[in-house]
């Protein structure tokens, strides 16, 4: 009896092209722990293999990793240095050019922690190795691939071993943990990271399985567009001869002939059955919870104003509880590993959140006339924000409004209220004089 091999259903094929995802050319052997965990899927209440590769193409997934690696890989990230009471840019630190401007010799910055951020979104934890000079200084921060990662070993002395399966010299390797700039996205104890893709995998899953079968429903339920009812048993070759004569009405138009008490009836389906709106709006909503991004940053404008009434107040709720915390355990992760020891009371790198202002002028000029009202930047201050030349002179010089002085302070040293008192004063003496 002849064996026909049977094709490997679609499901199977999606999850083995998610498992070989990035790790062509990689060495594998029993101890390849992250591959087999690719290779089989977030276990998940739908039996879909689950993966970053599967994830991401899912549009909602897709569209929130993209919109917070992207905002905050374009915002500035400035170092600075305390001296007092005073901070100022620090130019001059080795940190500068590698965080601000080109951290290696393939990436600019906002490349750089585009990738950054997209690790923390997807594997939960963002992997750098430190390169330095003879003289210890830093020279380049080189993003490693999480997936290639292996849990960290912490020896006897409390020190931690990280090995890593070198995708290049196709050999593993050992990285001190001096070398290794390590930050957790969420974790339960300090150390080991928990990957949203892996934990999330029944809500991942579920919008997959919603999207397989958004599609099946199209391929397979919507092909016929009505139905040709007959009063008589047809034979073969008459099904057929209708077929035939039904699809060239249909493709070349004309009027549709049917004998013997034959009939056509449309085919009607209900659009939210057809495309599961309700099913794939709600996994809209549950992937935006999952990375804490509102809805309608994302194309899904149904219930946009929870945050608020208007799109400002959304805005505002966006940077405050998306961005922010991102911001802060990058910045505080900055001072841990790569500040030295000896500078870390002194130096320091932020996100400059209001380079989010760069696309709204209006907004921009609101915030620079409140800023120079209240004495708190100098007109200068504003045009090298504005990248133009500094004026110098007074427009160096901070100013304020002069509406909310204490009353008993009215008119003191104040020129023109001086001249007035010295007219009504001459005034009086001139009159007096004439009497």
């Amino acid at each position: 009896m002849n064996q026909t091999k049977q094709k490997p259903p679609g499901r199977v094929k999606s999850a083995i092209a998610g498992a070989l995802a990035g790790w062509i050319g990689v060495p594998l052997g029993l101890e390849s722990w992250a591959f087999w965990a690719a290779w089989f899927g977030g276990r998940n209440f739908t039996g879909e293999s689950v993966t970053v590769n599967s994830t991401l193409q899912l549009s909602t997934a897709w569209a929130c990793v993209r919109l917070l690696a992207d905002t905050l890989s374009t915002l500035p990230l400035n170092v600075y240095r305390e001296s007092g009471d005073t901070k100022t840019l620090a130019k001059d630190h080795e940190l500068y050019r590698l965080l601000h401007t080109r951290p290696n010799a393939d990436m600019t910055a906002a490349v750089f922690w585009q990738v950054y951020v997209a690790c923390l979104m997807l594997w939960g934890a963002a992997y750098v190795e430190k390169r330095r000079n003879v003289t210890g200084g830093l020279t380049a921060l080189d993003i490693l691939q999480p997936a290639c990662m292996k849990p960290p070993r912490v020896r006897e002395d409390g020190s931690v071993e990280w090995r890593y399966a070198d995708p290049v010299l196709k050999r593993e390797r050992v990285i001190p943990e001096d070398d290794l700039w390590y930050l957790p996205a969420f974790t339960l104890d300090g150390l080991n990271a928990l990957s949203p893709v892996q934990m999330g995998a029944n809500v991942f899953g579920g919008a997959i399985a919603a999207d397989r079968a958004s599609a099946a429903t199209f391929k397979d339920g919507m092909k016929s567009a009505g139905l040709v009812t007959m009063d008589a048993v047809l034979k073969p070759g008459q099904r057929d001869d209708i077929r035939k004569h039904v699809k060239t009405v249909s493709d070349e138009g004309g009027y549709m002939v049917l004998e013997k008490g034959a009939g056509f009836q449309q085919l009607k389906m209900n659009p939210q059955d057809a495309e599961l709106l309700a099913t794939r709006g709600f996994n809209v909503e549950e992937i935006c919870r999952w990375y804490r991004v509102p809805p309608w940053m994302v194309g899904h404008t149904e219930k946009s104003t929870s945050w608020g009434t208007g799109i400002e107040q959304q805005m505002i709720g966006f940077v405050t509880f998306s961005l922010r915390p991102w911001a802060v355990r990058i910045e505080q992760s900055i001072s841990k590993d790569l500040v030295r020891v000896p500078e870390r009371d002194v130096v320091s790198a932020e996100f400059a959140l209001e380079g989010l202002l760069r696309g709204d002028s209006a907004s921009r000029a609101a915030f620079y006339s409140q800023m120079t009202q209240n004495g708190i930047y100098t007109r200068d201050d504003c045009r090298k924000k504005e990248n133009m030349p500094p004026m110098g002179g007074n427009a160096d010089v901070l100013t304020v409004q002069s509406n909310l002085v204490p009353i008993d302070k009215l008119g003191e040293n104040n020129p023109a209220t001086t001249a007035k008192d010295a007219l009504a004063a001459w005034l009086t003496s001139e009159s007096s004089d004439a009497t």
